[in-house]
Formats: C-alpha cells, structure tokens, sequence
C-alpha cells in the first residue's frame, strides 16, 4: 500500500513537474522564511546544550517541585520544536523536489496564502478539514 502511495506520489511530481518547476520561484519568500525559522531552533538548541545547568539542590520542597515543574514545560517545548523541524526539513525537501504546495490528499495545489500562514502544511483547506472530522469522529 505504501509502495502505491510513493508511485502515486512521484507520478503527480511528474505530471506537475514543470508547474512546479515554475512556481519554485514563487515560493522563494517560502524557503527563506523556512530556513530562517529552521537556524533559529538549531541556534536555540545549540545555546542550550552550552549552557546547561545542573541539578540543583533546594533547601525547600516548593522550591524544587517549582525547578521540576520548569524543566518539564522546558522539556515539552524542545519536543515541540524537535517536532517542527522535522516538519521544517519536510517541507525544505519537499521544495527541491517540486513538489511544495501540492495536496497530499487531493493533489491539488495549496493556495499560496495558506501556504504563508504554515509554510510546513502538506493539506489544502477542504482536506485538512476532513482529517479533522475524521480525527474528532474516531475519539
């Protein structure tokens, strides 16, 4: 079923390959934006592995619960990051392949307004609502 999918996939890459191919200066303001965005998690990863800081030691329960209350929220926005650039990379490839601003679903084109309000979407508008009622009717 995957190997369908990844056929399916490179065949729409084909077949809007040369529209694509004209539209990847059309997403240049995109890939920067991209890429920018991209740095700036990798140089706040990077300023965090320098400057870490050990355990301490707190004379107070309240005051330790408190650091560990702060290192998990800390813990939860690097995953959150991590997760975004993986998206971002995603998206980067997806650039120079032309095959950016493509519906994974519908393989229809993205509409560049959505595509710069979330530079990593893979959904258009109608079908990222249906993944949406989809999702909501199976909880």
């Amino acid at each position: 079923m995957k190997a369908k999918a990844n056929t399916r996939r490179r065949s729409v890459a084909v077949k809007r390959g040369s529209k694509a191919a004209s539209a990847a200066g059309k997403y240049g303001a995109i890939r920067r934006e991209l890429q920018k965005q991209r740095q700036a998690i990798l140089d706040e990863a990077g300023e965090g592995l320098t400057k870490r800081e050990g355990p301490e030691a707190f004379p107070d329960v309240s005051d330790q619960a408190s650091a560990e209350v702060d290192q998990n929220f800390s813990m939860r926005i690097k995953e959150r990051e991590q997760k975004l650039l993986k998206k971002i990379d995603e998206a980067l490839d997806r650039l120079s392949k032309n095959i950016y601003g493509i519906c994974e679903r519908c393989e229809e084109e993205i509409p560049y307004q959505r595509l710069k309000a979330r530079p990593v979407t893979t959904l258009c508008i109608g079908c990222k609502t249906l993944q949406e009622q989809e999702e909501k009717i199976r909880r």
